[in-house]
């Protein structure tokens, strides 16, 4: 067989059924061995940042990788924006990327770069394949450095020749490696803190804030009186009803030192120190208090429900029932605001829904009105890359096997970003609704800019407007093959919402804010 052949064999025999792909002529005979093979789903991508993301979104579903294919250095240049995202998202996946043959790269054709350089970036692993025989064992080890606890990001170099000669060889697959063991020490250090002191937070982030690891971080705030809060930059949490009403560290720096200012110890589970988006003028980088002390009980790559479960047996902490979010809120009738978008949702979703969530700055106090709705996956953006909202919402339909309905709650800037992401729903029906949050306007900027106190004026508040001309989204989203309406007030959302819950087909409604 030729080295193509074996690649995809190799792929499907370590679990990777799935591939999303925008591929080129480099990659020609790759894509034909995915028609020969059978076994391998493979989703169409209009542009690269539009796969790569969809990656992301299949992994947090499905918990496990796919692989994309993207068309030598420009092609990866174009999925770098979400390979960042996924990165700090932790999500796993294999880039296979197709380049010269090797013979050929001494010519400095055009689309010859620094392929391997590049991947460097945003991943925890690369390797440029060199001989066809060895190829199914590179694979092998790609996937195998993909499924590394929490996730990583892969990158596979397949040059032309590599992929086309013959002689290739399936690779055995890997046993997936267990995560590092908890240390004891830091069980026992972190229930004296919270034996002893009385101001102590739970910050927690990765698996930490799944159902699970809720559970046990209840568990041990009610024994000893300490908060819990998530990362702001963490990526999947399980929330409504049977969930912990838990918050986030907000986003806003002010905002931020308030909340964590009466902590003089943080218990970080999975989670690092929080500190600022950006350095902003007379304000400090971190978030915490100066005096504070932070104590590790699990780090990234360690299993923090194992810790979590050790250190409630460390002090006793008993079952208890997770908190009564209250009851589930009414739909809100009028002009559309972020509460009341927020309590409409809850009010509407459906059951084991999944909300993708670059809704930017409008929904950053959305968490507080939806604490009662059905319990949900909430995803949203880890790395502060935009436009990962549209193309993380169809992967994760995909990787919940079009069972669930996704809710794309979309600033509109962001959104123009991947926009494509919406051909894909629509090729591939999947039950997605867009909820696109109109303002015209890029309106994250036009707050930044008096966090960081400059002065705007005519030529800076133009770049900030995308009302001129408007964008019609009932019209793109036509355009790519999704039934879309405009609603302007939040009646008019509740029933367009109403009606696309009870679709199998994607949906886009533009909401007018």
């Amino acid at each position: 067989m030729n080295g193509a052949k074996s690649l995809v064999q190799t792929l499907l025999a370590a679990g990777i059924d799935t591939c999303f792909a925008n591929p080129g002529t480099s990659e020609m005979h790759f894509v034909a061995a995915l028609d020969q093979v059978p076994g391998m789903k493979c989703v169409l991508g209009l542009q690269e940042n539009v796969v790569t993301g969809m990656a992301d979104g299949y992994y947090r579903m499905a918990r496990k990788p796919a692989c994309t294919l993207l068309h030598c250095a420009p092609g990866l240049a174009n999925g770098m924006g979400n390979l960042h995202n996924a990165r700090r998202a932790r999500s796993g996946m294999v880039n296979i990327v197709g380049d010269q043959a090797i013979y050929h790269r001494p010519f400095d054709a055009p689309l010859t770069g620094d392929t391997a350089g590049m991947a460097q970036t945003v991943s925890a692993w690369v390797r440029t394949s060199t001989s066809t025989e060895e190829l199914g064992r590179d694979a092998v080890e790609a996937v195998h450095a993909a499924s590394t606890y929490p996730g990583q990001i892969a990158t596979l170099i397949l040059p032309a020749d590599v992929s086309w000669q013959e002689g290739g060889k399936v690779g055995n697959p890997m046993a997936a490696t267990r995560p590092p063991s908890i240390d004891l020490g830091a069980v026992d250090r972190a229930a004296k803190i919270l034996r002893d002191k009385d101001d102590v937070l739970l910050l927690m982030a990765g698996p930490a804030v799944m159902a699970d690891g809720q559970k046990l971080a209840w568990r041990i705030a009610q024994a000893t009186g300490a908060k819990v809060m998530a990362s702001y930059v963490t990526s999947h949490l399980v929330r409504g009803q049977g969930n912990m009403q838990l918050e986030r560290v907000p986003y806003n720096m002010e905002a931020a030192i308030q909340a964590l200012k009466p902590f003089g110890h943080i218990i970080l589970v999975n989670a690092a120190p929080p500190v600022g988006f950006f350095g902003y003028p007379g304000m400090p980088s971190v978030q915490h208090r100066s005096d504070a002390v932070f104590h590790t009980l699990s780090r990234p790559d360690q299993d923090p429900v194992e810790a979590l479960a050790a250190l409630a047996h460390a002090l006793g902490a008993p079952d208890v029932r997770m908190p009564d979010p209250g009851p589930r809120p009414e739909v809100v009738r009028g002009a559309p605001t972020p509460e009341g978008l927020a309590q409409t949702l809850a009010a509407l979703m459906p059951d084991n829904a999944i909300v993708s969530d670059e809704s930017v700055s409008y929904g950053r106090g959305f968490y507080k009105f939806t604490h009662a709705a059905p319990a949900h996956d909430w995803l949203h953006l880890a790395g502060g890359a935009i436009g990962d909202g549209m193309p993380v919402a169809t992967g994760a339909a995909m990787g919940a096997g079009k069972q669930r309905r996704v809710i794309n709650l979309q600033a509109d800037g962001s959104a123009m970003y991947s926009l494509q992401s919406l051909w894909t729903q629509a090729r591939e029906q999947l039950p997605v609704t867009t909820i696109i949050l109109n303002n015209s306007k890029y309106n994250i900027l036009i707050g930044e800019y008096a966090n960081v106190g400059a002065t705007p004026g005519e030529t800076a508040m133009s770049m900030l407007d995308l009302g001129n001309p408007s964008l019609d989204w009932v019209r793109l989203a036509n355009g790519m093959g999704v039934e879309a309406a405009r609603a302007t007030t939040l009646e008019a959302c509740a029933d367009l919402m109403v009606s696309s819950f009870g679709r199998q087909t994607p949906f886009l409604i533009e909401l007018m804010i």
